[in-house]
């Protein structure tokens, strides 16, 4: 559990300095970097969420959100510190969504957000040690975490009668905890890894790397690593190589992205991304295409829970102040209360207002557990005859 501690100086300074009439959500994203393609559908979502609730007028007795936008580069750790920085003391943001890979949002989480008593919330940093950092109850995801999909990937493989794979993955946080996670959970559901090694982003050539997993060999190559970057170069080497044609493709790699470059060319691969099927995905998904972005693409569903779940969580404590609205975090996300699907945020407020409970689903079946992490459902996708399609929940 989420060990509570004194709210800082910085908190109490903040909520003097936030006014009721504008509330600010810094959305911190890697608008740069290896998964840039995915960034801008990310925070569309948390902007329609905050749209959503201005457009109620319920929101803490009338104050309106603006949010404010800042990159990480998803790889660049110091760039997202200075992008905190900027949003909390020059911003004046009450909470941040995201980060939005695991390493940025470690640095960030630690070096400014903790010490500044700031809440965040990422939709997509999915690291099994972020399980563990100590954040004094100010740290949230309402993505699962890569314990879940390893062992997701494992069941996958499984299902499928494959019992030998190699596995590249990229070289930091978000790769290695997958790499390691799903190797563990393969290796003792009787399947064999013949390699698990790393590769790094940015890279003319990979064929050194590719040359290493075709020798270990494997009926299917496992890449955990960025459709935009690293894994790309992969994939493109093995296939030019003859090395494997079919791929397992984790939540890094799933993208309209992944669809564009290798649906055509790497027809049976499969792999899975966090997602949920159900009312609440359906209505997200007409909500975007309405408002002109894609919905479905990885992780904007997670975005708009995060930004959703931190303003009733606000509405619920009364307050923006961080130190007093994460207490509402975990009680706004779980039973017991109403069930609030994505386009129901007006009369979520309005329940809590008026003294009552919610349980928020919303976009991505939101049930947070332990240390405020998603429980975690992912889509199982496959490419057929050109298309990446949907093959499956679990």
């Amino acid at each position: 559990m989420k060990k509570i501690l004194m709210a800082t100086t910085a908190v109490a300074l903040l909520a003097t300095g936030a006014h009721a009439e504008d509330t600010k959500i810094g959305i911190l994203l890697g608008f740069t970097g290896p998964l840039e393609s995915l960034a801008n559908d990310m925070a569309a979502g948390a902007e329609l969420a905050i749209s959503e609730v201005n457009e109620s007028g319920l929101f803490l007795d009338g104050a309106t959100v603006s949010s404010e936008r800042g990159d990480t580069g998803c790889i660049d750790a110091g760039l997202a510190v200075a992008s905190a920085e900027r949003l909390i003391t020059s911003d004046r943001v009450s909470g941040i969504v995201g980060g939005m890979c695991s390493g940025e949002t470690t640095a960030s989480l630690q070096n400014v957000a903790i010490p500044n008593g700031i809440v965040m919330i990422s939709p997509s940093a999915t690291s099994p040690a972020l399980s563990t950092v100590e954040d004094n109850g100010l740290f949230f995801r309402t993505s699962p975490s890569d314990a879940r999909q390893g062992q997701v990937m494992a069941d996958i493989l499984n299902d499928r009668g494959i019992k030998e794979v190699a596995v590249t993955y990229t070289n930091n946080d978000y790769g290695k905890g997958l790499a390691d996670s799903f190797e563990t959970a393969y290796k003792e559901s009787g399947g064999t890894v013949t390699i698990n090694t790393s590769h790094e982003d940015g890279k003319a050539d990979y064929s050194a790397e590719v040359g290493a997993l075709a020798s270990a060999g494997g009926e299917v190559l496992v890449v955990a690593g960025y459709v935009d970057q690293g894994g790309a170069g992969i994939v493109n080497g093995a296939l030019d190589a003859g090395a494997f044609d079919v791929f397992m493709f984790p939540d890094g790699m799933v993208s309209d992205t992944l669809e564009e470059k290798f649906a055509e060319i790497a027809d049976g691969s499969f792999g899975q991304n966090p997602s949920a099927a159900g009312e609440g995905p359906d209505n997200y998904k007409k909500m975007g295409k309405e408002a002109g972005f894609e919905p479905t693409n990885a992780f904007s569903p997670e975005s708009y829970d995060a930004a959703a779940l931190m303003l009733l969580a606000m509405q619920a404590a009364g307050s923006n102040d961080p130190a007093a609205y994460k207490e509402k975090v975990m009680e706004v996300a779980n039973a017991p209360g109403e069930k609030i699907l994505p386009g129901e945020l007006g009369k979520a407020l309005q329940i809590i207002k008026d003294g009552g409970d919610v349980d928020y689903v919303g976009a991505s079946a939101v049930e947070l557990i332990g240390p405020g992490e998603s429980a975690g459902n992912y889509r199982e996708i496959e490419m057929k005859d050109g298309k990446m399609v949907t093959v499956g929940y679990r």
